[in-house]
């Protein structure tokens, strides 16, 4: 093996360059050794699945269709219409730019930021969606607050105090029923005692 001097240095150079911009991540990038984790909203061609608001849905049959799944037909239908609403827009654009109140520029500005196609009963599905929310989200909320339990209400006898008692009595010759049963009366606690 009689390898030139030169070309081994240049061999063993490039061996130490590609190790050093190995390390480098625009270089992994452009070699294409760079992960890149594929955006998940684009891959996936079913809709992703929502809670519903009640729980009390049946729950779905073997083999049927997934009511959220977008058949080729509907999609079809959906590029085809399209041209429909861009008339719709156009029109309302137009009622906006007839009304006066507004200059070309906020039109613009409010067509780009889709502000003319706004759903006008948003604050009502909003509000339906919140009041869902709250109503199964209250348990959990009522266990923090309230998280010391209830203690049981009951009499307790004070034993020794008993004892004293039916010895008396025992002494006397008289009925064990004779006479008041000592009991522990519980005072209630203050609203920080007991945490620390």
């Amino acid at each position: 093996m009689n390898i030139k001097k030169p070309v081994l240095q240049m061999l063993f150079g490039l061996i130490i360059g590609t190790v050093g911009l190995g390390g480098c991540e625009n270089a992994k990038e452009t070699i294409g050794l760079a992960k890149q984790a594929p955006d998940e909203f684009a891959v996936v061609t079913r809709a992703p699945l929502n809670i519903p608001p009640k729980f009390d849905l049946r729950p779905p049959k073997l083999g049927a269709k997934r009511p959220q799944q977008v058949t080729p037909t509907l999609k079809a239908r959906t590029i085809l219409l399209k041209k429909n609403r861009l008339r719709e827009k156009a029109d309302k654009t137009n009622a906006a730019i007839s009304s006066g109140k507004f200059s070309n520029g906020e039109i613009a500005f409010l067509q780009l930021a889709g502000a003319l196609d706004a759903d006008s009963s948003i604050r009502q599905i909003v509000n339906k969606e919140s009041s869902v929310l709250a109503e199964v989200g209250d348990g959990m909320l009522r266990k923090v607050i309230f998280w010391r339990k209830d203690e049981k209400s009951g009499v307790l006898v004070d034993a020794e105090k008993e004892a004293k008692r039916l010895r008396q009595v025992a002494a006397e010759g008289e009925p064990i029923t004779k006479g008041e049963t000592p009991v522990i009366i519980r005072k209630k606690k203050g609203l920080l005692e007991g945490i620390f």
